[in-house]
Parts: C-alpha cells; structure tokens; sequence
C-alpha cells in the first residue's frame, strides 16, 4: 500500500470503470457513504459528470442510513429510493415500505404511523346532550302537565328506589333562563378543548360521568333529602379538579386553577339556590379519577 499525503487524492476506480464498494473508511460517521470512491475530476469510466446522476440531474446528499447511488447498489428504484437503504435501526426494508419515524422506535417496520388525536368529540357530545335535553324540557313542559326535572332530577331520599337519577340529573338545567345552561356548556367547551387531547375521549367520558356521580354523592351525604338537584356543575367541577391535578404532574403554573375554583367554590356558598354539594363532591371525585389516570398519560404538557 503507497502512503498518500493527507493533501493527495486517491484514485480508487478500477481499471475497468467499475465504481469501487466503498470501505468502512469511505463510509461517513451516520452510516451513508462519503463521496470519497470516486475523486473529484475523476469520473469513473462510463459514468456521468461529477455531481450528476447517470440518468442525468444533481446527485442527492448523503442521507442517514442509505447509499448514494453506484455504491453498493444497483441504481435507483422507479419510486426514486436507492437500493440499499436502510431505517435508522440497520434493518433492511422492502420496496415501497417506509422506515418508521425516530418518534417511535418500537413501531414494526412497515406500521403505519399513529397520529394522536386532537379533537374532542366527546366535549361536543356532551354540550349537544345537554342543549337537547333543554330543549326536550320546553317541549314537554309545553305540551304536557310532567316536568322532565321531576321524573329525572336528583332527589337524595329516591336514590335507592330511582338510582338512575344521580346521573341523570346531570344532563337537566333550570328553566325558564339559559343562564345556567349557557354557564356551564361554555365552562365545559374550555375545560374539554384543554383536557380531552390530552386524556383521549374515553377516559374524557369516564371522568365526566364519574364526576356527575361524585357531585350527586355530595348532595347525597351533605344536602337536604327533598331538595331536587339538576345540572352539570358536578361534572364541571370534577373536570376543575382533574385539571388540578394534571397541572400539578406536569409543573405548570397553579394560579389560574386554583383562583377559579376558589371563585366558584366561594359562588356556591353564597348565592341561593346553588348546590354547593354538588360542587364539593364533583371536585373530590374528579381530583381522585385523574390521579388514577397519571399513570397512562404522556408527559406532554396542556395547551
């Protein structure tokens, strides 16, 4: 072997014009291969010019994982993907199958990507069930003597015989005013655009629902037997404490969580006609359902 200088190229083309495979010690550090078999000037016997592909155009860069065409290869497949190339984990890969992304390693090859979701198709389920069941209140206060608040309101003293209700009576607002109604479907728009991208939508239902039940329990242990209870404020609040929660995991900044429960905790304690059980029993369940949940989430933080 003749020593170069270091300032010296050297000509690894054959006589017959063959391009040469290149050794390791062609190949550049992330596992392509330099351009280094062949020196600049001295094109390879029936090749193109140097920079050009033999089909003609430039000759792409090296990329993480592949061959640069002529070395190793046989040319370029019809989809315009060298032969020989490789996903970053060394692992051969078929015509036609993509390399899974560097996000997610322990996707088989070939898998297709999972995109995560970000709607929150069960927040507007939830304000749609809402807005038509207030609608179904005006049609049948309208045009029947019942009251759909009397036959699915929360009442503690029917609880064993109706125990339906304690879900139920979540989903009924007051009448005549959308005042509540509107309160309380804006709250849950803003709460479920933060917390169902992050919590997926069926756990987004399980701590909805479970706070509503928590809220009915709060009536159930601290309110009046025969006072009816309806609205989605349990719910609500539930979703108040799951947030909590969640900002406390991920180090966020806790004033504005804790400033809003406060303000509507304080609401509910002076102003009549509000079940502040309610309130208390949603928060509690919906702190204690999110906990639970920590161990599935992401770290990713709320947006």
């Amino acid at each position: 072997m003749n020593p170069h200088s270091p300032d010296e190229p050297r000509d690894e083309t054959p006589a017959d014009g063959t391009p040469q495979e290149p050794t390791p010690a062609d190949r550049t550090p992330w596992g392509g291969a330099s351009s280094g078999g062949v020196p600049h000037g001295t094109p390879a016997s029936g090749s193109a010019p140097d920079g050009e592909l033999p089909g003609g155009g430039p000759v792409p860069a090296p990329q993480y994982g592949q061959y640069l065409p002529g070395h190793g290869a046989a040319g370029p497949r019809a989809g315009g993907e060298p032969y020989g190339a490789q996903d970053p984990y060394g692992v051969q890969r078929p015509q036609g199958v993509a390399a899974p992304g560097p996000h997610d390693p322990r996707r088989p090859v070939g898998a297709p990507a999972r995109r995560r979701r970000t709607g929150m198709p069960v927040t507007w389920w939830l304000i749609g069930i809402c807005v038509g069941v207030w609608g179904a209140q005006w049609l049948v206060a309208l045009l029947t003597p019942y009251s759909l608040v009397r036959v699915l309101g929360y009442v503690p003293a029917l609880t064993w015989d109706e125990p339906w209700r304690m879900l139920t009576s979540g989903f009924l607002h007051s009448m005549p005013s959308p005042l509540h109604l509107l309160l309380n479907m804006y709250t849950l728009y803003l709460f479920g655009r933060m917390l169902e991208p992050l919590l997926g939508t069926w756990r987004m239902l399980v701590l909805f629902l479970l706070s509503v039940l928590g809220g009915s329990v709060g009536v159930l242990l601290l309110g009046d037997p025969w006072v009816v209870v309806i609205g989605a404020s349990g719910g609500i609040f539930g979703l108040f404490g799951a947030m909590f929660v969640f900002m406390r995991h991920f180090k966020s900044d806790m004033t504005p969580i804790v400033v809003l429960i406060v303000i509507n905790l304080v609401f509910g304690f002076v102003v009549g006609g509000v079940a502040w059980q309610a309130h208390v029993g949603g928060l509690v369940v919906g702190g204690l359902v999110a906990l639970a949940m920590l161990p599935g989430l992401r770290r990713s933080p709320l947006a």
